[in-house]
């Protein structure tokens, strides 16, 4: 097998490339900024076909003009700095120390983002693959909704692959599946009255208190898969509401945070929670959550917050490929895991059927914690495994 390989200087222009994503904030809806500089480094490397979309993914192509279609995926946006005392270092300063940079999205998922385009480069240099193409698709909005930009790319923008790699943080591992998840609002209703006169009230804050508490018991009961693990249930928020502060309150919403395993699905979710409701002789509403927000071109999206569950056979060809590619510039095989978090594939694997993998620098636990960081030598590691990925389908 012949190992594609960056160059000393490739890897130094894409490491500074990585620094650069980095102090450009891209919070979801507000990636325009990054975007362009995306665009940009894509134009410098020498990709075809470089476009922004309706929603604002940019994407990128290089091998043949026809033939099957590889597409890696990655997201431009991150989550946002939730209190910069508790850094090290400047969210947005880029800082190395050693092998590692340091900064928000470094980890989640800037070092994929980057290894995304010059994994393409790579290719474009080598003239590879023999046959077919790779779709570099770096995306939107995907911290708070998972997969709506990849659905707009596929179904809308009619760019449809054979396979997809999602380069979220693997710790370089082989990812081939994740479990979904749902976000739910519940409604419990009270009865208002004076605070003096409790008496003459249903407190709301009480029953949704009782509610909770069965909750957490069911916590304890959902499904487990042997590889995935068990689904998982937590109330996330709390909020009640009142005349004023001295009057019972009619009415708490509670969010649900419902992570759904193999086997579980919208409906069976939605009917474990009304039987505790029912159980429990709580007045209560019970809705799936809805997304709505308007990208920084302008498109309007909006979307129901159930993401799908999914799982690709170890033995699948988009996996063994992986895995093969992996090992040539690892040393060693890699293991094979799965996401706790849901991914694009939510989208990709789960609805749209296309078999996914994910293989991505970074650790996974570091995402969206103070001092973000990602190993350098990893990324441009995982450039050359996505090049590899594309010899290993398509030929070389």
């Amino acid at each position: 097998m012949t190992k594609l390989r960056l160059t000393r200087d490739e890897r130094a222009q894409l490491v500074a490339f990585l620094q650069d994503l980095v102090r450009i904030p891209s919070p979801s809806t507000q990636e325009g900024p990054l975007a362009q500089r995306v665009l940009q480094e894509m134009e410098r490397l020498g990709l075809r076909d470089i476009r922004t979309d309706r929603i604002g993914n940019v994407i990128g192509w290089v091998g043949r003009e026809d033939g099957p279609i590889l597409m890696l995926n990655g997201h431009m946006d991150t989550v946002t700095v939730s209190n910069p005392t508790t850094w090290r270092h400047d969210p947005f300063a880029a800082v190395i120390e050693g092998r590692r940079l340091y900064g928000l999205g470094a980890c989640d998922m800037k070092g994929g983002l980057a290894a995304m385009l010059y994994g393409a480069y790579l290719l474009r240099r080598t003239n590879l693959p023999a046959r077919g193409r790779v779709v570099v698709a770096c995306v939107v909005q995907e911290e708070p909704c998972e997969g709506l930009a990849s659905r707009v790319l596929i179904e809308e923008e009619g760019v449809r692959p054979d396979w997809v790699l999602v380069a979220e943080p693997t710790d370089m591992a082989v990812a081939r599946g994740q479990r979904g998840r749902m976000e739910l609002e519940v409604t419990v209703h009270g009865r208002a009255a004076h605070a003096s006169r409790p008496d003459l009230g249903e407190n709301a804050i009480y029953a949704a208190a009782r509610l909770i508490f069965g909750l957490e018991l069911l916590a304890g009961q959902l499904g487990n898969d042997p590889f995935l693990g068990p689904g998982t249930l937590a109330v996330t928020e709390i909020r009640s509401h009142a005349s004023s502060r001295n009057a019972i309150p009619d009415r708490c919403d509670l969010v649900v945070d419902r992570r759904l395993t193999l086997g579980e699905i919208e409906a069976m979710a939605l009917a474990e929670i009304q039987r505790v409701i029912a159980r429990e002789s709580v007045r209560a509403d019970i809705r799936v959550a809805e997304f709505s927000a308007t990208s920084y071109t302008g498109y309007p999206g909006h979307i129901r917050k159930v993401y799908p569950s999914w799982v690709i056979e170890e033995t699948h060809p988009l996996v063994t490929a992986l895995v093969r590619a992996a090992r040539a510039h690892l040393g060693h095989r890699p293991p094979i895991s799965h996401w706790a978090f849901s991914t694009e594939g939510a989208y990709t694997a789960g609805i749209a059927g296309i078999p996914t993998v994910g293989f991505g620098p970074g650790d996974p636990d570091r995402a969206h914690t103070a001092d973000e960081w990602v190993d350098i030598d990893d990324v441009c590691t995982a450039a050359e495994v996505y090049a590899q990925l594309a010899v290993e389908l398509m030929g070389g």
